[in-house]
């Protein structure tokens, strides 16, 4: 049997395939796996996992103008060529599209060479190369209740989003483990793989109120890492305060699982995947979604997860430091709101999806191979 996996371009595409992958390695049915896309993204990952790396052109549709859009159209255009003939020489069973701009030819030759499609959507609201997909895919599972009302009923399923193992395995003493001593709270600030300028930038501005109170571990992307930990420097100059701060570019899935189990919040972008990964670790957190503009899913995941009562919202172009620190203080003051916000995250929790998407994959390549 072999399986292919397309969807990519950042973490929350990609680490749920490779949550599957973990399951499909675990079958008897011994899978050959292959990833398809315009860059392997992780390699140490699809190496791991015995996933094969096919290149196959893709290009993305911004939602501003650039340059890079008509670019992108031809590239797109190349893309459908190359995919067909790569999904001709390799044939797999079935298809798992995690969307995302990289999955848009490799779907478009899955339909031609009459492929079989399984479909995840991470957010609220489906992105484009999903929504391509609906008529051909013959399994969809969606993360949150709210997009439901996109895909047939007959073939839709909540099944949460499929995690890596690591992130759930936290140590039993995670702030040992991180070298973060235990005399004050933990305050977690993440933006994703890149990082986040504006929420990067507001929490150095707010070092010096916060950091007398809780220790910040701030994972700020790998781009600017050097800059901000001189500027923490400069700004916390004869404090004391810089022993508190740990500021990292990118942090692999076993420090995000000690983070997350050893925070007592956590301020987050609205990304699916780390939201469910806070869900899971039953952590209160305070979202900050992309723009709009920017971005057309993160407000909606926000405000979608935000409803059960584990997390608060601010959007960026409200957000001050006054609010920021105000609304983490509020927080950690009420002990009773932060176990309620605790519990309420943990509710929002669907375990089992990568199994569940697991085992479809292996029932329609097993009809299709037939």
């Amino acid at each position: 049997m072999r399986i292919g996996f397309v969807g990519g371009g950042t973490g929350g595409h990609f680490y749920p395939l490779v949550a599957v992958a973990h399951e499909l390695n675990k079958s008897d049915t011994s899978p050959e796996l292959y990833y398809f896309g315009p860059s392997p993204y992780d390699q140490k990952a699809l190496s791991e996992l015995n996933i094969s790396y096919v290149y196959c052109p893709a290009g993305k549709l911004r939602r501003y103008f650039s340059i890079q859009n008509f670019i992108d159209i031809f590239r797109n255009f190349f893309g459908v060529f190359i995919a067909i003939w790569k999904l001709y020489i390799i044939y797999p069973d079935v298809i798992f599209s995690k969307g995302g701009f990289t999955s848009v030819p490799i779907l478009i030759a899955a339909k031609l060479l009459n492929i079989p499609i399984v479909i995840h959507e991470s957010d609220a609201v489906p992105g484009r190369a999903n929504k391509l997909a609906i008529k051909r895919a013959r399994y969809i599972g969606i993360a949150y209740d709210d997009a439901a009302q996109y895909f047939p009923e007959e073939k839709t399923a909540l099944v949460g989003i499929p995690l890596r193992p690591e992130v759930k395995m936290a140590s039993d003493n995670p702030l040992a483990t991180l070298g973060i001593p235990n005399d004050k709270p933990l305050i977690y600030v993440t933006g994703g793989s890149l990082g986040a300028e504006r929420i990067n930038n507001l929490i150095l501005q707010s070092l010096n109120i916060l950091l007398p109170h809780y220790h910040i571990f701030h994972q700020a992307g790998d781009a600017n890492v050097g800059t901000y930990k001189l500027t923490a420097q400069k700004l916390l100059e004869d404090t004391g305060l810089m022993s508190s701060y740990y500021v990292h570019g990118s942090v692999d899935a076993k420090t995000v699982a000690n983070l997350m189990s050893a925070a007592s919040i956590i301020i987050t972008r609205a990304g699916s995947t780390t939201l469910f990964e806070i869900s899971y670790h039953g952590k209160p957190a305070i979202i900050i979604p992309i723009p709009e503009d920017v971005s057309r899913d993160q407000r909606t995941n926000a405000y979608a997860y935000a409803r059960t009562g584990g997390a608060t919202v601010i959007e960026e172009k409200n957000l001050t430091q006054n609010l920021l620190t105000q609304e983490i203080n509020s927080i950690m003051a009420n002990t009773e709101n932060h176990q309620a916000m605790s519990e309420a995250a943990k509710s929002m929790f669907i375990d089992g999806a990568a199994l569940k998407i697991a085992n479809i994959l292996i029932s329609i390549g097993i009809e299709h191979g037939s």
